[in-house]
């Protein structure tokens, strides 16, 4: 098939274009600079120059497509790039592109903890809000909710074996007992593929790996992959949330705000995982996927 993928230069976005086409699909993607995409023509993409705002862009994407897959989303506010911007307009223009296109199938990427409630993070809102604009385009659809994901470029996880590495402790949170429960990318990425490929498999879907684990066993993993495990201090919660106030003073270059601490805070587990139940995949345990984290010998 044919398959439009927004945010394929992003991390998880990657893996899931490459994914496709190793799956003998073909791929074209809007990137913001082609510049920047060399990897993607490598694997044969086709690339269309643009963003979610350029209606012209996403009409040459959607053309002529069998799918749409949908990634793209920001986890801080810069400048104009707001939360409301990006997850709810940006749908809102993808899901409108794709029904003039009469594009049979979307598959969107959503988050673990969505939902439309007073106390959600705006993150957790906003990708709410895209879910509902989803559903309501009459396009087969699948949406996916998937778990932290555990990979070669995953942020979070590089910056806290960095932090094993280099610092003499690792703070923990509370008590560290918010539950985690991560999923590999490459997972993820099948499960993507399949959700294209099946239209039957209709509605939202969680995505986690095959453990549950405290975010203090989550911090214990990566420091035993990362060959430098340090002690773990327990910071109290109440001076993280100050912390994390003063720096929100900071903008897009805090190193952690009171929305992503609320978030780690209320867990991302999945008790609804249907990674395994719905897509059939069995997913690769936590400790596995963290061998790149191994410092090489060579």
């Amino acid at each position: 098939m044919l398959i439009a993928v927004t945010g394929a230069t992003g991390f998880v976005g990657r893996h899931i274009t490459a994914m496709l086409t190793r799956r003998g699909h073909v791929v074209r993607a809007l990137v913001r600079d082609p510049s920047q995409a060399r990897a993607l023509e490598s694997l044969g993409v086709e690339l269309v120059p643009g963003s979610l705002a350029d209606a012209a862009a996403l009409g040459t994407l959607t053309h002529g497509v069998s799918a749409v897959v949908h990634l793209v989303g920001i986890i801080v506010e810069r400048g104009d790039a707001t939360f409301q911007a990006v997850h709810v307009e940006g749908t809102r223009r993808v899901v409108e592109a794709a029904a003039r296109a009469r594009v049979k199938r979307l598959v969107h990427m959503s988050a673990v903890g969505a939902r439309d409630e007073p106390e959600a993070t705006p993150y957790h809102r906003t990708k709410w809000h895209a879910e509902q604009l989803v559903r309501a385009s009459g396009v087969s659809h699948a949406v996916f909710r998937p778990s932290i994901i555990s990979g070669p470029e995953s942020a979070p996880i590089l910056t806290l074996a960095r932090l094993h590495r280099w610092s003499p402790v690792v703070p923990v949170f509370g008590d560290g007992q918010f539950p985690t429960q991560p999923v590999w990318v490459e997972d993820v990425a099948l499960a993507f593929a399949l959700a294209v490929e099946q239209p039957t498999l209709c509605g939202a879907f969680e995505l986690g790996g095959p453990q549950v684990l405290t975010y203090e066993e989550f911090l214990r993993e990566i420091g035993r992959a990362a060959r430098h495990p340090r002690p773990l201090v327990h910071v109290p919660l109440a001076l993280v949330r100050a912390a994390a106030a003063v720096f929100g003073l900071l903008g897009a270059a805090a190193p952690l705000t009171s929305d992503q601490l609320q978030m780690l805070v209320e867990g991302s587990a999945t008790p609804a995982n249907a990674i395994g139940s719905v897509f059939g995949i069995r997913p690769l345990p936590f400790d596995q996927g963290l061998n790149y984290l191994a410092p090489s010998r060579g």
